[in-house]
């Protein structure tokens, strides 16, 4: 059946009828291709590929002036020397590296001829004049005091390599030249981070210090850490500083004792009074292994250690090998040596030890003379109870962040800092002020058998379903109900109660539940999902939909999700018990919202006369993301996700996904993922896209030319394999959250709601925007609770001649067809739907990761099966019937 949105708009179809291949059109029926930049040929060619200039500035919309968080820096127009560092021993820190280097200028201060170079702790020095050294290596011992009173020793090398010329930076800054001096961003950068860097704790480009006065406690011995992020980036004629608050969970310097209490939940460590079990001692290990701690046996000598296990054995019974001064060698217990060597009774001898260091080495601490060192960031996933109490430590208003940042600001004292000075910059203490515009929002239209088509018009960036059906709503018949929780706690009427209102508010939004669930039963146990699953559905071939009714977070979902998506492709909703014994219209509807969607429904649509010029040729819209495993894991897979529009609307979206290396950005099959995707498309609609709208995730600025190159030919390979002289226009945009600019009302009466925030559709694309590309920062969502972060939208290539207006309204309006929600999203709907959808396989992936030949007898051979690329790719390969609808709503 052709797709009905295409109807509306004047273009050519293909008259073939075959659902199964791309076939090439008649020479009669040729559709319009548009002109694309021109392919690679070779390798050579990579440098054709460069982010398209700004076509223009945008002009619709309301306009409202706006503060960001943003600094003017003023930079000199001069040449820096680039010196490369070389430290050995060279496996040291960055605070160690930064302490030589510290004391190398102050104690041989003519290598340096009374300048106050600067240093990125790695192998970078800059300084603003040429250093009196020539231009050959020059190698100078360093000697740093030691902890322990013993001295330490240095060999640093320095050579100029390079001359860092600011004139270029302002050629393109003034938009005079085109190719970004990264050289000299990262010069100036090392400047401005090279005295915070030795005041306070870095983490990645943000600094930390501890908490000043009472902690903020997250548990399992973790604590909020307040601090500053800062980059220095380009802008239209100047550069800028971003300057933002930022918080991170870091352990708490405290005994080992204590933080085994946490971890373990105990009020002390008396109540601890026997051996570990094994269940507590692996819980143990896994938050204590990887960290440092000193010892305090050896008075003021605080040697530190990396703790890489816990010890099974209690320290009354752990023994390591002891070289006796005649050299026999003889297995002493840890309580015994600590007696003999540091006259020590252990008071927890019960107690396990910690193995320091290497293994291989056999050092073992007795928990009671350890503390964890302090200033040690969590890498290791925040639990759900602990990102909420981050949450709360965390959130503010924007007016209170717009406060604190400008707090922060002074407290820096750029312009007082000797480094800064010395390199003759200085930085504006007030943030900068941009003129943004708050576009208009579609119109959203509904269907239904009663009223027509009734539209909707957002307000702040919010609607609502009454009097509304959906466009297309599907219609009930055969669904059931599993509980997976005792009875007692969803009792029969509670679930009577639930249905009958789900089926009024599901009828009301014209998506009647015909007929009362064809089964419901109370279930225990992961291990019955699938065998009751495979039961109902061979009783009930027409089965439509199967609701979960879950307890709370619960490995059951994440097994209901691989049975109905992989298994057996059959629907189904998972439903919170406490949502079933107190149901209110909100969530009802909600649950309705997505049950729709899963079942091949089409919610709502954007009016169609009001869309941009795009949708009058067959257009499709691509999202792509990838996910990685959790910080601390190093061996689970990447997962790539492509979702693409299957119809003119867009509402309905198709998706395919891909298990890639460990923490690989790029997306290595994307050639054949597009492919599959603008297949399906033919299929769905029958017209080929001419032109490829592709919003991609989670790329930041540093992998710009690297996605650019591989993925940007990648659609066009897919383009070129389909059909000889396939080419439509691709326009490629990297959708951004994970950075640190906020925008701030300069009128409060502009702020929006109790958080002050900037109204939806807030648009920039002046100001703070790059001096030559076309980028543009949107707030397309309401922000309800702390400050907006609005997204960021960098082009990377675009064949299809945007505005800045049509691409800006364009994205605007696909934040509003998410179908989850009556509200406008962060973010364009493919994009979160990518999201989603690379989130959903980790689900499905789950079962082969955590019990892969854990505590089982199987061999090491069927776990590397298990793991196998081949038994991945299998594992989150959906079944044909729900990849025709969206699942993953």
């Amino acid at each position: 059946m052709m797709d009905e949105g295409y109807l509306l708009c004047p273009h050519e179809s293909i008259t073939d009828t075959s659902p199964v291949c791309w076939l090439p059109p008649t020479p009669s029926r040729v559709s319009p291709t548009f002109p694309c930049q021109p392919l690679l040929q070779s390798p050579a060619d990579e440098e054709l590929l460069a982010p398209p200039a700004r076509p223009n500035y945008g002009i619709i919309g309301r306009t409202i002036q706006l503060r960001a968080n943003h600094f003017q820096v003023k930079i000199p127009n001069c040449v820096l020397y680039h010196y490369d560092i070389s430290i050995v021993p060279d496996k040291c820190p960055r605070r160690v590296n930064r302490e030589i280097i510290d004391v190398l200028v102050k104690t041989h201060g003519d290598y340096f001829a009374n300048q106050m170079p600067v240093f990125d702790g790695r192998k970078n020095l800059y300084s603003r004049k040429l250093l009196p050294i020539g231009r050959e290596r020059v190698e100078i011992q360093v000697t740093l005091p030691g902890g322990d009173g013993k001295e330490r020793s240095f060999k640093v090398s320095i050579k100029l390599v390079a001359q860092v010329d600011l004139a270029q930076l302002e050629s393109v800054l003034r938009g005079e030249a085109m190719t970004m001096p990264f050289d000299a961003i990262q010069a100036l950068d090392v400047v401005m981070r090279h005295l915070p860097s030795m005041r306070y704790t870095p983490v990645g480009r943000s600094f930390f210090s501890p908490p000043e006065g009472e902690p903020y406690p997250l548990g399992n011995g973790r604590e909020v850490w307040f601090g500053f992020h800062q980059s220095i980036r380009p802008s239209q004629w100047k550069m800028m500083l971003n300057i933002d608050v930022s918080a991170t969970a870091f352990y708490k310097h405290q005994p080992v004792l204590n933080f085994l209490c946490e971890v373990l939940e105990l009020t002390s460590i008396q109540q601890q009074n026997r051996p570990l079990s094994d269940s507590q001692r692996v819980k143990f290990a896994k938050e204590v292994k990887g960290l440092k701690v000193e010892v305090t046996h050896s008075g003021h000598i605080k040697r530190k250690y990396r703790v890489c296990n816990v010890t099974r054995r209690p320290a009354s019974a752990q023994t390591f090998p002891l070289q006796m001064e005649s050299g026999d060698v003889y297995d002493c217990s840890v309580v015994h040596y600590f007696k003999e060597k540091h006259k020590m009774d252990l008071r927890y001898p019960h107690l396990p030890c910690l193995q320091v260091g290497q293994e291989k080495k056999h050092t073992y601490l007795p928990l009671e003379v350890c503390n964890l060192v302090p200033g040690q960031r969590c890498i290791k996933k925040l639990s759900e109870m602990q990102t909420s109490k981050m949450i709360r430590a965390t959130s503010r208003t924007a007016p209170d962040r717009e406060r604190e940042i400008n707090r922060l600001m002074l407290q820096a004292d750029f312009n007082n800092d000797p480094f800064v000075q010395d390199f003759g910059i200085s930085v504006d203490e007030n943030m900068v002020t941009v003129e943004g515009r708050v576009l208009p929002p579609p119109k959203l239209q509904y269907g239904g058998k009663i009223n027509g088509r009734v539209q909707a018009l957002p307000d702040k960036g919010v609607w609502d379903m009454r009097g509304k059906q959906f466009h297309k709503g599907m219609e009930v018949y055969t669904w059931a109900i599993m509980v997976f929780c005792q009875s007692k706690h969803c009792p029969e009427d509670k679930l009577r109660n639930f249905v009958v209102q789900l089926r009024k508010i599901g009828n009301d939004a014209g998506m009647p539940i015909r007929r009362d669930p064809c089964f419901v039963r109370w279930l225990q146990g992961m291990d019955t999902v699938e065998p009751v699953f495979r039961q109902l559905r061979q009783e009930n071939p027409d089965l439509q939909l199967v609701m979960i009714i879950l307890p709370g977070k619960t490995p059951i979902y994440a097994e209901v999700k691989r049975v109905g998506d992989t298994q057996l492709g059959v629907a189904t909703q998972c439903v919170q018990l406490k949502n079933v014994n107190r149901p209110s219209a909100q969530t009802l509807s909600n649950l309705c919202l997505k049950i729709n969607v899963k079942l091949g429904g089409i919610n709502s649509i954007l009016v169609p006369n009001i869309r941009p010029s795009i949708f009058h040729y067959p257009v499709i819209f691509m999202g792509a993301d990838v996910t990685h495993p959790p910080a601390g894991d190093d061996k689970k897979p990447s997962i790539a996700a492509l979702v693409a529009s299957m119809d003119a609307h867009p509402s309905r979206y198709s998706a395919t996904v891909r298990v890639q290396q460990h923490r690989q950005e790029i997306i290595a099959e994307l050639a054949s993922m597009v492919r599959e995707m603008l297949i399906q498309f033919y299929k769905s609609t029958r017209f080929k896209p001419q032109r490829i709208i592709f919003y991609r995730d989670g790329v930041s600025e540093g992998q710009f030319q690297q996605v650019l190159h591989h993925e940007l030919v990648s659609i066009r390979q897919a383009c070129m394999k389909l059909e000889d002289g396939y080419q439509p226009g691709i326009t490629f945009v990297v959708v951004q959250k994970r950075h640190h600019t906020r925008l701030f009302c300069s009128d409060p009466n502009d702020q929006i709601g109790r958080s002050g925030n900037i109204p939806a559709g807030t648009t920039v694309d002046t100001g703070i925007t790059h001096p030559t590309e076309f980028d543009f920062f949107l707030c397309s969502h309401a922000g309800v609770q702390g400050t907006s972060r609005p997204s960021h939208y960098h082009v990377l290539w675009d064949d299809n001649d945007f505005t800045a207006d049509e691409l800006q309204c364009l994205t605007y309006q696909l934040c509003h067809t998410y179908v989850r929600c009556t509200r406008s999203v962060s973010y364009p709907a493919p994009a979160y739907y990518a999201h989603l959808v690379a989130f959903r396989a980790r689900y499905h992936l789950q079962e082969r990761e955590d019990k892969s030949g854990e505590g089982s007898s199987t061999s090491q051979q069927s776990e590397e099966q298990t793991r196998s690329p081949a038994a991945m790719a299998a594992a989150v390969r959906v079944h044909e019937d729900v990849n025709k609808v969206m699942y993953f709503a």
